[in-house]
């Protein structure tokens, strides 16, 4: 098998084109992320998740935004819906565990082993709405409390969490899926938004970068294309070693082409990027212009997995149980 790129790309749609295999078969992916338009139902999706590990693999990744609230793939009627992050502030933390722990393996039933959650930007008021009540709070040490117990929940239930979005979203006053946002914030005020992400790195989480300008931090490039900010920021101030994906490619935060900005995620030290389109043209142009996935980042995946089978090693909840306990945790905590 050829070495995968580091590049992980989306599909067109429920099924895995004829197309879609014989690109991954010349330029192979480190893994795919599905969204909505790839999930119609159970026996559809694990048809599908089938048919990429077959051309990729076992051990490739397929990840998925499963956060709860807003933010879900797998829905009703086909598969329960979770709350939001929100739900949980002030909460017994043994809820937020067992919920993440239920969605962990709802999406592991799925075929689906790296979920992108928990969010740790800060629910600031006045920012943009795009965190909102995916933001488990407007305070650091709260966020820290909830944030731990989603990334132990979900990796009990047998997935690889990320963690997003690194160094932090929450002053955002735009959406960065639709332009650049920028924040002008000192070092010591965003010592507050990287304070999540510092006390996660050690947790076993990927974690994905965020599309925002910082300009205390290199007022020319946002953070996924920032050597610096990767370099002294994530991997510096913040201590993060672990996997670094890119946020989505395709956001309008971005500019240039498909290939350009992979290539400028890759040199500014993601381990990994993110291109979600599932165009095909895009989807080529990623996986062209995306270097081979490097032995470190190989050895970081391997360390995530790591994490997770430690944490859910011998766990075999009950699933009605865990969800009755959760229920009941977040009524008599309220």
């Amino acid at each position: 098998m050829i070495r995968a790129r580091a590049a992980i790309v989306g599909l067109s749609g429920p099924v895995l084109l004829a197309e879609e295999a014989e690109l991954f078969r010349r330029h192979r992916p480190a893994g795919t992320i599905l969204f909505a338009r790839n999930v119609q139902n159970p026996a559809q999706l694990a048809a599908l998740t089938a048919s990429i590990r077959e051309e990729l693999g076992e051990a490739a990744p397929i990840l998925v935004d499963q956060e709860g609230g807003r933010v879900a793939r797998l829905k009703p009627p086909h598969w329960p819906a979770f709350p939001p992050a929100a739900v949980f502030e002030g909460r017994n933390l043994a809820a937020a565990e067992a919920n993440a722990t239920l969605l962990a393996m709802e999406c592991v039933a799925a075929g689906l082993d790296v979920v992108c959650a928990p969010v740790l930007d800060l629910r600031l008021p006045g920012a943009h709405s795009v965190v909102g009540d995916r933001g488990f709070s407007s305070e650091p040490a709260e966020v820290i409390r909830l944030a731990e117990g989603w990334v132990r929940g979900l990796q009990s239930g047998g997935a690889i969490p990320v963690v997003k979005h690194m160094p932090g979203h929450g002053r955002a006053m735009v959406d960065s899926h639709l332009e650049l946002p920028r924040v002008t914030a000192d070092r010591a005020v965003l010592g507050a938004d990287f304070a999540p992400f510092t006390a996660l790195a050690a947790s076993g989480a990927w974690a994905m970068t965020a599309h925002i300008l910082y300009t205390a931090l290199d007022d020319a490039r946002p953070a996924t294309l920032s050597p610096r900010i990767i370099a002294d920021i994530i991997r510096g101030h913040i201590g993060f070693d672990g996997l670094l994906v890119s946020d989505d490619l395709d956001m309008k935060a971005l500019s240039g082409s498909t290939g350009e900005k992979v290539a400028a995620a890759l040199a500014a030290g993601c381990d990994i990027a993110l291109q979600c389109s599932g165009v095909l043209a895009e989807t080529a142009s990623a996986l062209e212009g995306a270097a081979p996935l490097s032995e470190q980042a190989e050895a970081r995946m391997e360390a995530a997995r790591a994490a997770r089978d430690a944490a859910s090693r011998g766990v075999r909840p009950d699933p009605i149980a865990l969800a009755a306990r959760r229920d009941d945790l977040l009524r008599t905590s309220a």
